[in-house]
């Protein structure tokens, strides 16, 4: 491919959001908690071959189901012109084409009648249908279904993983089989198989049955080799430190382990998250990710050329950390792309020319106040499919060139109309110093209509999760306050506090060792910021996140009472007992620098539980009863606290099956209508102050 500083003769008319010179709607619709649940929301897009069409997933709630169901969706980018593919409540995903356009594969979990076998008993499986979605066909009938698929470059196989029994473990199996209705330390665990279909004759071989769990994998463009990331077992824990790099060599039918001295030995943190794979077109280079907690993720290129393998680490543009997400090569060329945060925009970035050890430049592909969530380049390489939302809606498909400095984009989807009609707060980036120096940023929503001349507000401080994540300069209506909370009257302030992602190394590895400090200062130097410059009244203010928002929520009630509400979604009360029970423990390693033995007083220090008799704010605490990332026994110890020995106004509201998040409809409801319902009790009646609306 020519270079990225080639020009490139492909303009669009359209701007990022809107036609220009299009008359703004006009919005008289009062936002309501009902509305959240009309929104659908695109998840992923995929580039046909043909250069025109692009494939598409759209979730959308239905209360019938409880939950989002996913479909498949093809737009004319030419047009512009939207058709829906499929409408099973199956949750079709993953689309792939085949590389003529003749067929788009996917997978979904179909249920025939009272079908006991596969592919109809709703195990998900591989399925195709043709480009205007007729003749659904079964690719794949695996029993129990499959995890994951690739379709080969010259679209004849198809190659997946599928769950296969763990053998022998130990000498105590046979006690644990004839005990079988007990639990057993970490459960049952499995192993991966991976198989490659041919789809002409329709045969079926096992290409790898390793005694191994395959997390992912990418088979390269000539199908000589097949990258996977692997554990010795399924347990998510395994995940942290013990996975590996593995490339399989057709040709030899061996497996070698990619070297991992730089992002293991060298790494800041043993515990890194491997992630993502991606093979270059020549089928000699293989680009991967490692995420940490508390730590900025890395690239890597691991080069693959007569036998031999080095890698490399991929330099970083400065002040952006990698973002989660796909990682792929520009077609036909040496250039990796991936995505990157920067001051709460999300963007694709490119690094150069990277071959036998060197890499040139660093360039931004997607420039703008932009945060995408997924992207996908077409067959030439010189135009691309993103994902993004804007300020004024949630994420739509839009067209861009790959070459593309001034930042245009061609929208070509528009599957939330009826927010057209919706009084949308104002969504702005306001800027605050810590109590250390440190320069601070967060997101603010107002009220549509508020102004400086109408004084200080009602104000809710809601707090991300992660803490290596961040809050986007974007519009998002969910669960946890925004667009909703500005829409009944609120200030919404949601702080990027210490540890967050997309404002440089030094910002995010701030918070190791300074849990429950720095990252509380930040927050409540911004609250201090907002009520000095008459926007939130200081009298009515409450806080609320979710995991680590929630586990926040803890720590700034126990260090402040002018909060005069709290909602604690799904938070930490005891680092130490988090440490024991959690699936991802290693976070608590890297930001505690240690085992419980051995750094005590760290865990001690950063646990809101040693400080609960500081705590006066009312508080709701919600939680998941099946929660692996941030176990009930937080919450049940918060509620237990406040409510038996501090006399403190409180609820605990635990969801029955839901895990780390809250999937269901019913679930999603009940969390809006208890926040809000909390801070008007305890923040909008004239008698908050002297009456416990539980009656105590």
């Amino acid at each position: 491919m020519r270079s990225l500083h080639s020009s490139l003769s492909f303009a669009f008319a359209l701007a990022l959001g809107a036609a220009a010179g299009a008359q703004a709607p006009d919005r008289t619709h009062q936002i309501t908690p009902d509305d959240y649940f009309s929104i659908a929301t695109i998840t992923s897009v995929e580039f046909a071959p043909d250069g025109r069409h692009i494939a598409y997933t759209e979730m959308r709630w239905d209360e019938s189901l409880d939950r989002r169901n996913t479909d498949l969706w093809l737009v004319d980018t030419l047009h512009r012109t939207p058709t829906r593919l499929t409408f099973d409540p199956a949750t079709e995903s993953n689309p792939h084409w085949s590389p003529d356009g003749q067929w788009l594969y996917f997978t979904a979990g179909y249920e025939c009648g009272d079908a006991e076998a596969a592919p109809n008993d709703g195990s998900t499986q591989v399925w195709r249908m043709r480009a205007d979605g007729a003749g659904i066909t079964a690719v794949t009938r695996e029993e129990g279904g499959i995890e994951h698929y690739e379709i080969s470059r010259d679209g004849r196989s198809l190659y997946y993983t599928a769950s296969n029994d763990m053998g022998e473990r130990d000498d105590f199996d046979d006690l644990r089989s004839e005990f079988g209705d007990l639990e057993y330390g970490d459960g049952a665990e499995s192993t991966t198989v991976l198989k490659k279909l041919d789809l002409v004759s329709w045969r079926t071989e096992t290409v790898i049955d390793e005694d191994r769990t395959i997390l992912e994998f990418a088979v390269s463009p000539d199908e000589q080799r097949i990258a996977m990331l692997t554990t010795p077992d399924d347990l998510l824990v395994t995940n942290e430190g013990w996975s590996s790099v593995d490339v399989w060599d057709a040709s030899k039918g061996t497996i070698t382990s990619v070297p991992d001295t730089l992002f293991r030995e060298q790494a800041p943190s043993p515990f890194g998250w491997l992630l993502g794979l991606a093979w270059s077109d020549d089928s000699n280079a293989l680009a991967f990710r490692i995420d940490f907690d508390g730590y900025p993720g890395e690239l890597f290129v691991a080069e693959i050329a007569s036998g031999s393998m080095t890698v490399q680490k991929i330099n970083r543009p400065d002040e952006v950390t990698a973002e989660t997400g796909a990682i792929a090569w520009i077609p036909k060329s040496r250039d990796l792309c991936f995505l990157a945060e920067d001051h709460a925009r999300v963007r694709v970035y490119a690094v150069q020319d990277i071959k036998g050890g060197r890499q040139g430049g660093a360039l931004t592909i997607t420039p703008g106040d932009i945060t995408l969530t997924d992207y996908d380049f077409d067959t030439t390489g010189q135009r691309m499919a993103i994902l993004t939302p804007t300020l004024t809606g949630p994420p739509e498909v839009f067209v861009a060139a790959t070459i593309n400095p001034e930042g245009e984009y061609l929208q070509v989807t528009h599957a939330n109309p009826q927010i057209d009609e919706w009084i949308l707060p104002q969504i702005q980036i306001v800027r605050w110093t810590s109590e250390d120096g440190t320069p601070c940023e967060g997101i603010l929503e107002l009220p549509h209509d508020w102004s400086p001349d109408d004084g200080p507000i009602k104000t809710v401080v809601e707090l991300h999760g992660g803490p290596t994540s961040s809050t986007k300069y974007e519009f998002r209506f969910w669960i946890y306050g925004r667009t909703l909370m500005a829409s009944q009257g609120w200030a919404l302030f949601s702080p990027n506090y210490r540890g967050s992602t997309g404002y440089g190394d030094q910002f995010l590895i701030d918070l190791i060792g300074h849990k429950n400090d720095r990252d509380v200062k930040d927050i409540l130097s911004g609250v201090d910021a907002l009520v000095d410059r008459g926007i939130a009244d200081p009298e009515k203010l409450a806080v609320m996140g979710w995991s680590n928002g929630g586990y926040l929520t803890n720590c700034v009630i126990t260090t402040t009472d002018r909060f005069k509400a709290a909602s604690s979604g799904a938070g930490i009360f005891d680092i130490a007992a988090q440490w024991a029970r959690q699936d991802t423990p290693g976070h608590n390693v890297n930001y505690q620098q240690g085992l419980p033995w051995e750094t005590p007083e760290a865990y001690e220090n950063a646990s809101p539980l040693f400080k609960a008799d500081k705590i006066t704010t009312p508080t709701l605490v919600h939680v998941g009863g099946e929660d692996a990332r941030t176990p009930p026994v937080n919450s049940r110890g918060l509620y237990r606290a406040l409510r038996r020995y501090l006399d403190v106004p409180t609820e605990l509201v635990t969801y029955p099956g839901a895990g780390h998040g809250l999937t269901t409809y019913t679930h999603r409801k009940a969390k809006m209508a208890w926040d809000q319902a909390w801070f008007d009790a305890w923040i909008l009646s004239e008698s908050a102050e002297d009456e416990d609306p539980d009656g105590r």
